[in-house]
């Protein structure tokens, strides 16, 4: 009997604690405007504009997701010049954005907003580390 109820306790102990365990949610458009919206006191205007390269963006990542994933379930390692074609692409769709924003936003919103992003690479590979 004690044995049942302590595999019982430790069952709905890993029940509760896993979903905690999960990463951060799942970026969306809305999350990144509002954040947008906050850190650089967007207008509606603005707003407006950024919402559709957004949902692009979002779109283009998760695309770029699947194609990896692909790959890594088909069990083939992609090759040398494979990543650099898509590092190459993905340096280019920033590029692109960032030019976009850039008509969008006034000058002192467009600076901060390249110290964030500068801020959240630095972040992220100190994450990767």
């Amino acid at each position: 009997m004690k044995k049942i109820i302590s595999i019982l306790v430790l069952v709905i102990a890993f029940t509760f604690s896993a979903p905690a365990q999960t990463k951060g949610g799942k970026a969306s458009a809305e999350k990144m405007l509002k954040k947008m919206t906050s850190d650089l006191n967007l207008t509606a205007a603005q707003q407006s504009k950024i919402k559709p390269l957004l949902v692009a963006q979002i779109a283009e990542r998760k695309a770029m997701n699947e194609n990896r994933k692909a790959l890594k379930e088909a069990g083939e390692r992609p090759s040398k010049e494979f990543r650099k074609k898509q590092r190459g692409e993905r340096f280019a769709k920033e590029n692109e954005m960032n030019k976009k924003l850039e008509t969008i936003l006034d000058a002192d919103q467009f600076s901060k907003y390249k110290l964030i992003a500068k801020e959240r690479k630095e972040k992220a590979k100190k994450r990767k580390l």
